[in-house]
């Protein structure tokens, strides 16, 4: 019981890294209908970014842990947000009008060139950092066991939804989070309307971007060392959990992302840990067998 109780904090954990990233997924394919396969190279380079800003501060003497935190994520997602308009703009826009393969094809090669880029700007080695939030709360103790929740894993947790509540306000109660809804439901006629669809979407994949750069930085604060190759083996992990949570649902996303997070962790503590990733592509594999959209999707309505 206490073993299965700390996999469940454990896998919550990682999944709301893969959910914040899955959200980028899922809004961008929303809006255009693409999946930008450059996803999860962003959140590779909010890693990076903010593994410089975290040891920026510390050279300047900062040694307030809040104070560096805040600072770093305010750093990693600006830049962040910067590198997703640039895919958008390079990547994407000239190709949207042109046959599907195409954008998929630019966002393979915009992820090369971002994995390329951090290897030999930051070399292929690994990066490690030590911890800067010790310590640990104790949940209770069975027959020797130990389950702990860390004040690192708190802070995933109030971060992540601290994010989505914040988004959820935005998609739902803003002029802007109204333009992003229209453009997913008729690009052509949100853009008669009067709507900017152009500036909407290049905003949809700074967000996006910017809540993977804040999932990256909460990666290297958890995991303590990261390299060049993160993002091809979480970026697949998250578009796993937007397809099983349905892609183009937001809640799906989140959900899809604490499924996969709990099947590996589990997976890892009572099998073996080499075939986690096995076991989470089975079950996408049954889900969409039994429902094609995932969990939380609908059907496409074919516009005519």
């Amino acid at each position: 019981m206490a073993y299965a109780l700390q996999q469940l904090i454990n896998g919550i954990t990682l999944g709301m890294i893969y959910g914040l990233i899955a959200v980028g997924y899922t809004m961008v394919y929303g809006i255009i209908g693409m999946i930008n396969f450059a996803h999860g190279d962003v959140f590779m380079i909010g890693s990076f970014l903010s593994l410089i800003a975290i040891t920026a501060l510390t050279a300047m003497g900062i040694s307030s842990v809040p104070l560096m935190l805040a600072l770093t994520l305010v750093f990693a997602a600006v830049v962040a947000g910067i590198y997703g308009w640039s895919i958008e703009r390079i990547a994407y826009r000239p190709l949207r009008g042109s046959f599907r393969l195409a954008p998929l094809i630019s966002a393979i090669g915009m992820s090369i060139a971002l994995q390329n880029f951090v290897q030999v700007s930051q070399g292929a080695r690994n990066k490690s950092m030590p911890s800067l939030i010790p310590g640990a709360l104790k949940i209770f103790e069975q027959d020797g066991f130990v389950v702990q929740l860390t004040w690192m894993q708190i802070v995933i947790f109030v971060v992540t939804l601290t994010l989505l509540v914040i988004f959820t306000w935005l998609v739902t109660k803003t002029s802007l989070g109204r333009a992003m809804r229209a453009c997913e439901q008729d690009m052509k006629m949100a853009s008669l309307l009067g709507i900017d669809t152009n500036f909407t979407i290049s905003v949809t994949f700074v967000i996006g971007a910017a809540l993977a750069a804040v999932a990256g930085m909460m990666f290297l604060l958890y995991y303590g060392s990261i390299d060049f190759y993160i993002g091809f083996v979480a970026g697949v992990k998250a578009f796993t959990a937007a397809v099983l949570g349905g892609v183009g649902s937001l809640p799906g996303a989140v959900i899809g992302g604490l499924l996969i997070g709990l099947i590996e962790a589990f997976w890892s503590g009572y099998a073996s840990a080499q075939y986690k990733d096995v076991a989470a592509f089975s079950v996408l594999i049954i889900v969409l067998i039994v429902m094609p959209t995932g969990l939380l999707g609908r059907a496409d309505v074919e516009k005519v």
